[in-house]
């Protein structure tokens, strides 16, 4: 055994001598990791191929072992594919300057619209204060109403924006965008520029100020801009590791997409973006042949010309899904919507495409991402289970060739990917990632392909009563089923019936299942949603705040803030009850003091309309989100076992 892990000690030593002397900007530096992950890839698939499958005859092994491997096969050729497009990235904060256009009432105009079906008022109501809040010189704010909501229209109105319904819901979204477009094609001023937002994203009040001056090059057709969330989505909360680990969608953001970018393949992600009017005049408003409308107007835009662009910083700040129903429906949906782009006339081997060759590879990409990574990572939970019970050896190998040959592939890869992505991919929670969506995400690649037509969007539900525990039984029952069938494999093939000549190969299939069952007990635990309430979502801060009561004025210091109040550290703190007026980010918010504290006193801001907006408009200012500089093995781990044995 000490021999099998030599290469893995090898690939450990060289990778951790060689990643201090590299920069992450590097393209050379990520290349030369990527290229050394791809050698052993090869190496270790060229093993698993010509010396692990059983022979070719008709048995239940052969029937078995031959798929398998097309299988992993086809997730390494996802691997491989993500490594090249890592092997690039861009940033292109320098080139977003804030100029004359920020307070010019002559600058491009451009509509903003906020697009909404079922949203509560207390989502709605920021957003909308948000955006008519930013800092630019000319723009208006459209309100997208496809819920027909009289109370809605009255608000767009208290908040100074325009309303827009629309007599029925055909196409979804794109529907909703493609109405708005026509309305707004008919003004004596049409904009020049459009930007989407969902309604739950309150944009920064530089959101456009930053994005504009990217559209300066008129072959840009779209800028588009990351996804941060106030809350924490589904997985971290119901493992109860918010504070060690990053929301899922933050390798995404902050990794992929300015590798894609790199490589000219950046799409649009349909909320938090600019897009160029004209542009969307050109190829028809937005495509309606896919549920992932966003991404198609990339393709689209690419074949007139214009391409999109990503700026990676946080200019808009949202909602993830709150609960593990959401979360699943929303990528449920991305794969839908992929799939009907692969079947329809933008896809990677559709003839009618003017796609060039690298946007083809980038949506093969997308595919085998959806389509053999998770196919693959459902058929790893059976295969041991097969050999444990019934003594099918679809792997003919044993742990210690497993090791020699796998090992240094999994350390450099994973090291690599841990170093490129600042920490933010580890390959244990994007298992749990991957299975929690699992049998969604394949019901949808099978739906897509064979059926691309006629399918509903369906919208990520936002908002709520989260503050009651309860179990995703479906699901529960589902990996529940799963991990007992893994502990009874294990319990039959090593208590029960221990199978002497095959015990090689069982200490494979006994690894490979402990991992499997630990992976599965933890899926288990995200089944069950923990209690949440989005109006607790407080930030620490330690910042100077100035503080005015009675005509009078003194210094204390912000410890805590969250959208309805603070808290503040003061040696004198006023008296319960008793308001006072809190100066936070140039902003000047009226709050009543609910309580003192051992170090000061925390207040709540008063509930008027112009309290709510300049308190909204403050908090959204701020840097009031969750960031991550680097997550580290050992506090996730920590976090893990704490919530399975805790």
């Amino acid at each position: 055994m000490t021999t099998a892990l030599t290469p893995g000690l090898i690939a450990l030593g060289a990778f951790m001598a060689m990643v201090p002397l590299l920069r992450r900007d590097s393209t050379m530096a990520r290349s030369f990791l990527a290229v050394a992950s791809f050698v052993l890839l090869l190496r270790y698939l060229h093993w698993r191929v010509t010396a692990t499958l059983p022979p070719p005859h008709l048995t239940m092994d052969a029937v078995i072992g031959y798929p398998f491997m097309l299988l992993e096969a086809a997730s390494l050729v996802a691997v491989a594919l993500s490594l090249l497009f890592l092997s690039r990235t861009r940033d292109r904060t320098k080139a977003a300057r804030i100029d004359g256009r920020a307070t010019d009432p002559g600058a491009p105009l451009i509509d903003v619209f906020i697009c909404t079906y079922n949203e509560e008022r207390s989502i709605l109501e920021r957003t909308i204060i948000g955006a008519t809040g930013m800092e630019y010189g000319n723009y208006r704010v459209w309100v997208l109403d496809d819920g027909r909501r009289p109370w809605l229209r009255r608000l767009a109105g208290e908040l100074g924006c325009h309303y827009l319904t629309r007599p029925d819901n055909r196409h979804a979204k794109a529907g909703n965008i493609n109405h708005a477009l026509r309305h707004i094609g008919a003004q004596p001023e049409p904009p020049q520029f459009i930007a989407v937002l969902d309604a739950d994203f309150v944009p920064r009040p530089d959101f456009l100020a930053r994005t504009i001056p990217l559209m300066d090059d008129a072959s840009v057709g779209v800028v588009q801009t990351p996804q941060h969330f106030i809350n924490s989505d589904p997985i971290q909360t119901n493992l109860a590791a918010t504070d060690v680990w990053p929301d899922e969608q933050r390798f995404f953001f902050d990794i992929l997409m300015p590798a894609k970018d790199a490589w000219g393949v950046a799409f649009c992600c349909g909320t938090s973006s600019l897009i160029r009017y004209a542009g969307l005049v050109r190829i028809g408003g937005f495509p309606t042949d896919s549920v992932t409308e966003d991404y198609l107007v990339t393709l689209r835009l690419k074949e007139c010309g214009l391409s999109t662009i990503y700026l990676n910083e946080r200019l808009t700040i949202g909602l993830a899904p709150e609960g593990l129903k959401e979360y699943i429906t929303q990528r449920a949906r991305w794969c839908l919507g992929l799939m009907q782009i692969v079947r329809g006339r933008s896809g990677p081997l559709s003839r009618r495409s003017k796609l060039s060759f690298i946007d083809r590879l980038s949506l093969v990409d997308a595919f085998m991402s959806w389509a053999a990574v998770y196919t693959s990572k459902a058929a790893g939970l059976v295969v041991p289970w097969l050999f444990l019970l019934f003594g099918i050896k679809a792997v003919r190998a044993d742990l210690s060739e497993l090791l020699r040959y796998f090992l240094p592939f999994y350390v450099w890869h994973g090291l690599t990917m841990a170093w490129l992505s600042h920490g933010r991919s580890l390959a244990m929670m994007t298992d749990v990632s991957q299975l929690i969506a699992a049998p969604a995400v394949l019901k949808a690649v099978a739906t897509g392909l064979l059926k691309p037509r006629g399918h509903k969007f369906k919208v990520t539900a936002k908002g709520g009563d989260r503050d009651r525990r309860f179990v995703e039984w479906p699901l529960l029952r589902l990996y529940g089923s799963a991990l007992l069938i893994t502990l009874a494999a294990i319990a039959y093939a090593f208590i029960l019936h221990l199978r002497g000549e095959n015990i090689a190969y069982g200490g494979l299939a006994l690894a490979w299942s402990l991992y499997n069952a630990f992976i599965l007990a933890v899926v288990c635990f995200v089944c069950i949603e923990q209690p949440r309430k989005r109006k607790a979502e407080r930030f620490n801060r330690n910042e100077p705040v100035l503080l005015r009561q009675d005509g009078r004025s003194h210094l204390a210091r912000l410890a805590d803030i969250s959208i309805t109040g603070a808290r503040l550290i003061d040696p004198d703190p006023p008296a319960p009850g008793s308001t006072i007026e809190c100066r936070i980010y140039g902003r000047a918010i009226a709050a009543i003091v609910v309580r003192r504290t051992t170090d000061g006193f925390a207040v709540r801001f008063e509930e008027g309309m112009d309290t709510r907006v300049h308190a909204i408009r403050a908090f959204y200012a701020g840097e009031y989100v969750r960031a991550y500089q680097g997550v580290k093995a050992l506090p996730v781990g920590k976090a893990l076992l704490m919530r399975l044995f805790g």
